[in-house]
């Protein structure tokens, strides 16, 4: 009588799990890196929307609304808006963006996330990202 069943021993299934585990160790950082630079990348997309809608704002009514919502709403004489589809976008980590005007270095505006940590300054994935 043959007794052999077929089927993986213990020691088998283990080496296969350190292969795997090995693998997600190598690939695992590149795939979570490519996630923040995407998220960089669509505050920067972002940004230039919300840009254009300033531009634009600025265009009908001859100056840059005080506040970002003035783009959605407003009662300035020749507001020909809303200038944007929906309401003003968080930043891809949850915060707001930081609008400012007069805007720094002799800009008329200054546009800006905060980066992943929500706070001024920073560097890599924390760093500001601006217009």
């Amino acid at each position: 009588m043959n007794n052999k069943r077929a089927g993986f021993s213990l020691i088998e299934l283990l080496v296969v799990m350190v292969i795997l585990g090995l693998l997600a160790s190598l690939v695992g950082p590149a795939m979570f890196g490519k996630v923040d630079s995407s998220r960089v990348k669509t505050a920067q997309a972002q940004i230039q929307m919300l840009g254009t809608a300033l531009d634009t704002f600025r265009l009908d009514t001859g100056d840059y609304p005080d506040k970002l919502g003035e783009l959605r709403t407003s009662d300035r004489r020749g507001w020909d808006g809303p200038y944007l589809p929906k309401d003003i976008p968080l930043d891809p980590w949850g915060n707001d963006y930081s609008y400012q005007k007069p805007g720094e270095n002799g800009q008329p505006y200054t546009l800006k996330s905060f980066g992943k940590d929500g706070k001024p300054g920073g560097d890599e994935d924390s760093a500001d990202i601006s217009n």
